[in-house]
């Protein structure tokens, strides 16, 4: 009975133990693990192993020098990220997120730290200014993302048209990959944001055009960039320590500074 009764505590306090989010080291610092899928640059990408990007600068600079957190990244294929916040393995997320409804209603959002455009990339040649222009066209992107909530929204608001032609992968078909899918004719175009389409078509000497979207998508929430945590008490504590830090960082010209830096021009000082 006796030892009936050790191995009964023992499975208590070890439970107790998996149960805690995370704990405080010996300095007394909470770790707060940021999830992204470091292959959304200029935002978020590694160079030499090392985790590169505007949204990783900007995440250093909001916990540099805290004296209550102390930082760990981590790669995350990108339709797990979400999921993981879900289920406590990471207290933040950084991967070019906007906003829409749907994410609103389960996860926390910090204020905005850039704002960039929708914009089209295709073939050279052609030119994409509005949704409609992408009618019977086709394109991959990742479910659940933003860029996929645009076109299914197209799509069903406009039943008497042709559908654009919505290919869904993985978190693994990165977005360097799709746009290399243009180039040899398995899609016409990609939806993403302005600066991440002409930093990667730059960069990777890819034979294609961007064309900005026109007209205004998903009202004064287009175009802009947030960070992510649980919508829970631990998530809106970190939520306020970000949103304060990040009025500090507009302030002094640090977002500003990052922002010429990744982007190649201020995409904040008007947030």
């Amino acid at each position: 009975m006796k030892k009936w009764i050790e191995r009964l505590l023992l499975g208590v306090i070890l439970a107790s133990l998996v149960l805690l989010p995370h704990k405080a080291d010996a300095a007394g610092k909470t770790t707060i693990t940021v999830a992204t899928d470091s292959d959304t640059a200029p935002f978020t990408y590694k160079s030499n192993n090392k985790f590169k990007g505007y949204d990783i600068d900007v995440v250093k600079a909001i916990f540099k020098d805290s004296k209550q957190y102390k930082l760990k990244f981590q790669t995350i294929p990108f339709d797990s990220i979400l999921t993981g916040l879900d289920a406590g393995k990471y207290q933040m997320a950084a991967n070019d997120f906007n906003y829409n409804e749907e994410r609103a209603e389960k996860y926390l959002f910090s204020n905005p730290i850039s704002k960039s455009n929708y914009a089209v990339t295709s073939a050279k040649g052609q030119s994409f200014k509005r949704l409609e222009d992408l009618s019977g066209k086709s394109t991959e992107v990742l479910s659940g993302s933003n860029y996929a909530q645009v076109l299914e929204n197209w799509n069903s608001a406009n039943p008497d048209k042709k559908a654009i032609d919505i290919n869904y992968v993985s978190g693994t078909t990165g977005i360097t990959t799709r746009l290399q899918h243009i180039e040899n004719g398995k899609i016409d175009f990609i939806l993403y944001d302005a600066i991440s389409s002409a930093y990667i078509v730059d960069d990777q000497g890819l034979d294609l055009k961007v064309s900005q979207i026109e007209e205004e998508i998903g009202g004064e929430t287009d175009g802009l960039e947030y960070l992510l945590f649980p919508k829970d008490e631990e998530g809106e504590k970190l939520q306020q320590y970000v949103n304060k830090r990040l009025a500090e960082l507009k302030k002094d010209g640090t977002l500003a500074k990052l922002s010429k830096k990744y982007f190649g021009g201020d995409y904040v000082s008007d947030l």
